[in-house]
C-alpha cells in the first residue's frame, strides 16, 4: 500500500468517526470505526466497525450503516477532497470480540492453575 493510500485511509476513518460522534452521539456510543481500506482507484472503500454489546446492538449498527451510508459519504466528501468520493461499504470487525474471548479463556486457565489442588492418598 502506498503512503498516500494509507493517509487517505486514516483521514477517512477520522472524518467518519468525527461525523458519527457529532451527528449521532446517542446512537454511536457503542460503535468504533476500526479501519478503512480504500481501493487503489479511490472509488470504493470498506469501512470496518466494531460493536460493544449484544447481537441486538450489532443488528442496529448494521441497519444504521446501511441506511446512512450515502449521508456519511456525502459528509466525508466535504472534508476529504479527492478526485472521486469513495462508495462506503460497512462491514463488522470481529477482532475486538475475538481478542476479548481469548483474554477470557486465558483468565479461566489462570484461575484453574491457581486453584488449590487436592492430594489423594
Amino acid at each position: 500500500m502506498s503512503l498516500r493510500l494509507a493517509r487517505v485511509n486514516e483521514l477517512i476513518k477520522r472524518e467518519i468517526g468525527n461525523y458519527l460522534r457529532t451527528r449521532y452521539r446517542s446512537e454511536s456510543v457503542c460503535w468504533t470505526i476500526t479501519s478503512v481500506d480504500v481501493s487503489a482507484d479511490l472509488r470504493n472503500a470498506t469501512v470496518a466497525y466494531s460493536v460493544l454489546g449484544d447481537e441486538l446492538k450489532s443488528r442496529e449498527a448494521q441497519l444504521f450503516f446501511r441506511k446512512h451510508a450515502g449521508e456519511i459519504r456525502k459528509e466525508v466528501s466535504t472534508y476529504v477532497i479527492l478526485k472521486y468520493s469513495p462508495r462506503l461499504q460497512f462491514v463488522r470487525d470481529y477482532g475486538i470480540e475475538r481478542g476479548n474471548r481469548v483474554m477470557e479463556i486465558l483468565d479461566e486457565l489462570e484461575e484453574e492453575d491457581d486453584s488449590p489442588k487436592t492430594k489423594e492418598t
